[in-house]
């Protein structure tokens, strides 16, 4: 069993390999998020289903996750659509105990894989938000990246208040495909970028492709390419929306930045290593790429 749904609550029971506390650290690592809040040890999360905004309050007790409900109770349907996203936001359909035998084998995971154990990969369930957020993040710092997607979600996206806080949700494509480029120019954007996001919003809003489809693909090969068909979409982005989105534990942005400073960190380098020397150090991640790199960009909030 999953979950149960106490009505007024929902216990979820994720897999042995979770923790909670180390997937909030990874969770807090910006102030500039918009899309949940973390107090005294809760997480707060919007959730859009079927035109109802769900308010859930997420916290951790006797390894089962807890979720709250603030305002209001949902149907029994709703409550298995919130947990079905939790489960899904929190990667915890993937079985880490490869990873980790993995991982004892390694000279670098070694000492992350005990420093982070259960620390999951922090899912963006939605493909039109991951594909935005990847997008943003391309050749600008991430302080910049989280301030275009706060105006963005802020002009855009639908919003719930409650108890003096305010929670967002990221804005549909739908919605993006109605904007003009001057429009997300105004945000800040450049061109590239607005040309990008609105043609992404575009092609999910006219059917060109979905999550479905790309997930009905299965074989990595063919999602990675069909990802590479879409304008603003490179091998970095197409890693990254795999990783985050679709689940691939082979997913390797090997050009990311981020990759390379914990790398040089973690093999006390002057200069960061080169994709050449990524390719020969990763063999031995094989299969659980997108898991090694997730755990190394953890190792730069310490």
């Amino acid at each position: 069993m999953k979950w149960i749904n106490h009505g007024k609550s929902m216990e979820i029971f994720p897999p042995k390999e979770f923790d909670f506390d180390e997937c909030l650290i990874f969770l807090e690592r910006s102030e500039g998020e918009i899309l949940h809040q973390i107090k005294d040890g809760y997480l707060y999360k919007l959730i859009k289903i079927n035109d109802e905004l769900i308010l859930t309050k997420i916290g951790s007790e006797s390894h089962s996750i807890q979720v709250e409900f603030p305002i209001g109770i949902p149907s029994e349907t709703t409550g298995e659509i919130v947990a079905e996203y939790i489960w899904e936001w929190f990667d915890l359909g993937q079985n880490l105990g490869e990873f980790y035998e993995m991982a004892r084998k390694d000279t670098i995971l070694d000492q992350l894989a005990n420093a982070y154990y259960g620390l999951r990969i922090i899912c963006i369930p939605d493909l039109f938000e991951a594909l935005t957020w990847a997008i943003l993040g391309q050749q600008i710092n991430l302080t910049f990246a989280y301030s275009l997607k706060k105006r963005l979600v802020e002009q855009y996206g639908e919003s719930l208040t409650y108890d003096g806080q305010t929670y967002w949700l990221f804005p549909t494509h739908e919605k993006i495909a109605e904007l003009e480029i001057e429009d997300l120019k105004r945000l800040q954007f450049s061109t590239r970028k607005a040309e990008y996001v609105i043609g992404v919003a575009e092609a999910l809003t006219s059917g060109q492709f979905s999550k479905e489809t790309l997930l009905d693909l299965k074989e990595y090969h063919y999602v990675h390419q069909a990802l590479l068909s879409i304008r603003g979409v490179g091998a970095w982005t197409a890693d990254y929306v795999m990783m985050k989105c679709l689940h691939y534990p082979d997913a390797f942005p090997i050009a990311d930045v981020g990759l390379h400073n914990a790398l040089k960190q973690q093999l006390g380098l002057e200069r960061k290593p080169t994709i050449e020397e990524i390719e020969k150090i990763a063999v031995n991640w094989k299969g659980w790429e997108a898991y090694t790199t997730f755990y190394l960009w953890r190792s730069l909030y310490e």
